[in-house]
Formats: structure tokens, C-alpha cells, sequence
């Protein structure tokens, strides 16, 4: 018995089909809590910025002023100004994340959670 050639609309949702599967087969799986963790270490390094920029900032100062003898001019303009870059590498290390969400598309919604509620 021949086979009865398909009409184009099956054919194309066959192929969709067929590719879709593919793409779930291939695409790797991440769970949950893995993407939870590389989160909290991004956070943690945006911290390590910001304080890391303060304290540097803090070290210099204090090193103009030991060697210079300018005791509070350098102490105040290093803090500010370990301030202000490490306020820029928050900002350059936030994008630079914000650009890889956007690479990776929609973000899966969390399912609703009755228990948090008090009843």
C-alpha cells in the first residue's frame, strides 16, 4: 500500500517537532540549587568589590598621609576615592552579568509556595 504524501503544514510541525526535541535533549540541564549557588557568589564578589575598593582606598590614604604628612587630607580623598572605583567595578561586574542573563533568555518562574504564608 503506498504511503499517502503529507501535506506541507504536517511536514513543517514534524520538523518543529523533531527540532524542539532535539533542543531539549540537547540543552543542558541546570538545577536549582546550582544556579542558586553561582548567584550567591556573584553577590559575594560584587561585596568583595566594594569593600575591597574602600579598604585599598583606605591603605593608600594613609600611606600619603604617613610619608607626605598630610594627615587627614589623604586618609579622606583615599577612602572616596576607593569608593568610586569600587562603585565602578560593582557597576562593571553587574552588567556584565545582566548581559549574560539576557543571553541565556527568560528566566524560570519559581512555583508558588503555600507554606510561606501564615495562615
Amino acid at each position: 500500500m503506498p504511503q499517502t504524501p503529507e501535506s506541507r503544514e504536517e511536514a513543517i510541525a514534524r520538523l518543529q517537532k523533531s527540532a524542539s526535541d532535539l533542543e531539549a535533549r540537547t540543552t543542558p540541564k541546570v538545577s536549582q540549587e546550582a544556579a542558586g549557588q553561582a548567584a550567591a557568589s556573584q553577590a559575594w564578589k560584587i561585596i568583595a568589590d566594594l569593600l575591597g575598593g574602600v579598604f585599598v582606598g583606605l591603605a593608600l590614604g594613609w600611606a600619603v598621609d604617613h610619608f607626605a604628612g598630610t594627615t587627614p587630607v589623604g586618609l579622606i580623598g583615599g577612602v572616596l576615592l576607593g569608593f568610586a572605583i569600587s562603585v565602578w567595578m560593582a557597576w562593571r561586574t553587574a552588567q556584565r552579568l545582566m548581559a549574560e542573563a539576557n543571553t541565556h533568555g527568560e528566566p524560570q518562574s519559581v512555583p508558588f509556595d503555600d507554606e510561606d504564608e501564615g495562615a
